[in-house]
């Protein structure tokens, strides 16, 4: 029997470490073409070497790019479709949390800027190419750390009470709200969107700018289930034929579940993605 994956092209960011990384390489053994957005070369092509390894008859490849940088943004969502004429899964992975407030040279909060306008930008720029091979899918990596939080439409840079954890659930609420909205504007193309909560996994998630924020995170990780748990909901969502009609959707452990009050409010749904556009210079 066929593997669902195969022959798919599938886009993938934050796929060098973690349950990123988990999820190519499991599509990658099912047949699929991976094509990586990373930042770090270096790591991307140590991930396509274990591509190539899992899946020797696929011409995977990586485009580089920083996902923080609206420019880059753009530039690598260019490329892509200018290199693909058709894109069958586009998978929003990439993300971080940090402990400090900081800009980007687009004046965006990192955290906003990375986890949730990269988003945006990527999948607006793939959304012919998604139609074109239709049936087709986006997913993206969201988390139950939204719970409890809400939006401050006047604050989206979070300038007022930084608070890394709050900041980062915060962006994973977003992340649902633009499902919810993009699968609304999806309806009758033959594309869906879904997205998920990965569990608490070990990943690199908070630990690479150092400090005592980064040294608590890493302790939380001991504690952590393997990345393999939210690899699976990743996979899950890119290839089974459940899911195959199912958009708009939030999941857990490879079943659809329900997000908190505030991600289902398709008010601030519409609300975000007018604001997200307005500060993307996007429509």
């Amino acid at each position: 029997m066929q593997n669902a994956a195969q022959g798919k092209v599938i886009v993938i960011t934050g796929a060098t470490s973690g349950i990123g990384q988990i999820a190519a390489s499991l599509l990658a053994a099912e047949g699929a073409r991976l094509v990586l957005v990373a930042r770090d070369r270096t790591r991307a092509e140590k991930t396509l070497a274990h591509l190539r390894e899992r899946g020797p008859n696929q011409a995977h490849r990586a485009h580089i790019g920083d996902l923080s940088r609206l420019a880059e943004m753009k530039r690598v969502g260019s490329e892509i479709a200018a290199a693909e004429p058709r894109v069958d899964v586009l998978i929003n992975n990439a993300g971080n949390i940090f402990a400090q407030r900081a800009l980007t040279e687009d004046g965006f909060e990192r955290t906003f800027a990375t986890n949730h306008v990269a988003y945006f930008v990527l999948t607006l720029a793939l959304r012919d190419r998604l139609i074109a091979a239709a049936p087709a899918r986006i997913i993206s990596t969201a988390s139950a750390a939204h719970r409890g939080e809400k939006l401050d439409f006047e604050d989206l840079q979070s300038a007022n009470g930084y608070r890394p954890t709050s900041v980062y659930g915060r962006s994973k609420l977003c992340n649902i709200l633009f499902t919810r909205a993009l699968a609304r504007r999806l309806t009758g193309t033959g594309v869906t969107a879904n997205c998920l909560h990965p569990g608490f996994v070990r990943t690199n998630l908070g630990q690479r700018s150092g400090g005592v924020f980064a040294g608590m995170v890493r302790m939380a990780m001991l504690f952590a289930a393997r990345p393999e748990r939210g690899a699976n909901t990743i996979v899950y969502l890119a290839t089974s034929p459940a899911v195959a009609d199912v958009s708009g959707g939030y999941f857990v452990d490879c079943r659809a579940a329900t997000p908190s009050a505030q991600a289902q409010d398709d008010a601030s749904a519409e609300r975000l993605w007018t604001a997200t556009a307005h500060l993307a210079g996007i429509g």
